[in-house]
């Protein structure tokens, strides 16, 4: 489904993604795990065309997108999730669910998608008029997944999900990404909660700085201690 194929990234003079390579397949959630700094984001942001690669190729779905602009490559089937969860603060919940439907095409889907994504996150529905702003910082994280969703993805690149979230919320965005998966949309994580990401995906790539170190199995990078270790402080 998804090729990255060599792609090397520079912010500025600053080589910071080296010939990284990884490919999702359809159906599957994978993990690119590192330590902060280690290329994970800017990976992420390359493949959405928000730091395009100076070299290398990006395939999805069998066509090249790597020089295409970000709002293409989204309408190509993509959704990019960010780190910062980035909701509108201004806007409510139902405003900020519209701004993801604005590129579907077939709009007699949108209350269908609506409301899968109110059944992910019923809490949204709740609040469904509260300004994004006044939302507490989980409930930002499930807009901005649930912003995404209503898109109509085929494959979602998710940074960074449970990053500043307590354990009970951890957990909730882990199954729901879980669901999410299981309802037919392929994932690409970031994730820097290294046991969460690997307790819910196929396949991990390890990354540090700029390149990739180890790829393997869950099972395999749970089980690797010297790889923990040495890329990821666990």
């Amino acid at each position: 489904m998804l090729e990255v194929k060599e792609i090397h990234t520079f912010y500025g003079m600053s080589h910071v993604i080296q010939g990284v390579s990884l490919s999702v397949i359809k159906g599957e959630i994978v993990t690119l795990i590192g330590r902060n700094g280690a290329g994970k984001t800017t990976t992420l942001k390359s493949i959405i065309g928000l730091t395009p690669p100076r070299l290398g190729s990006i395939t999805f779905l069998s066509e090249e997108v790597t020089h295409l602009p970000t709002h293409l490559i989204a309408q190509k089937g993509i959704a990019y999730i960010p780190e910062e969860r980035r909701v509108i603060p201004n806007l409510t919940v139902e405003e900020n669910l519209k701004l993801g439907m604005l590129k579907n095409k077939n709009k007699a889907r949108n209350p269908k998608l609506l409301e899968k994504a109110f059944a992910y996150f019923p809490r949204l529905h709740e609040r469904l008029h509260q300004k994004g702003g006044s939302l507490s910082g989980g409930e930002q994280q499930m807009l901005t997944i649930a912003r995404g969703l209503v898109s109509d993805p085929a494959i979602m690149l998710i940074d960074e999900p449970t990053e500043g979230l307590m354990p009970s919320m951890v957990e909730q965005i882990s199954r729901i990404l879980g669901e999410v998966n299981r309802d037919g949309v392929t994932i690409l994580l970031v994730e820097q909660n290294v046991e969460m990401a690997l307790s819910i995906s196929s396949r991990g790539y390890v990354i540090d700085q700029g390149v990739i170190q180890f790829e393997g199995s869950a099972k395999e990078l749970r089980e690797n201690r010297e790889i923990q270790l040495r890329y990821l402080a666990v």
